[in-house]
């Protein structure tokens, strides 16, 4: 597997849990965080959004920049950007799949009509 390969399954297995799909919506949303005013939107103790945080920082997906005795976390979308790449082609695929079913409808006759 490449390295790029690695990144990617990277960037998908922390985009497959719902708690770091919300700390990027949050991110994204409210610009960047202390730990703390993250953690305050989780019913869950700091230890396990540190975790969260930590596979978000490896995938790339955050950055963590510390200012005194706070960790301030940001959203970094590239990542995404390059998830969204390897999406396109399926979403043509499927416009592509549901063109076709509107052009056969469209050819069907209405129910009154005999």
């Amino acid at each position: 597997m490449t390295t790029t390969g690695a990144r990617e399954d990277r960037v998908f297995a922390a985009l497959a849990n719902a708690t770091r799909r919300e700390v990027l919506r949050l991110l994204r949303d409210e610009g960047p965080q202390p730990v703390q005013a993250l953690a305050d939107h989780f019913d869950m103790r700091r230890p396990s959004l540190s975790e969260h945080l930590k596979v978000l920082r490896e995938a790339g997906l955050v950055s963590e920049e510390r200012s005194g005795r706070q960790r301030i976390y940001q959203l970094e979308a590239q990542p995404l950007a390059e998830v969204q790449d390897w999406l396109h082609p399926y979403e043509r695929f499927w416009r592509d799949r549901l063109k076709g079913l509107s052009d056969l409808l469209d050819r069907m006759p209405d129910d009154g009509e005999t």
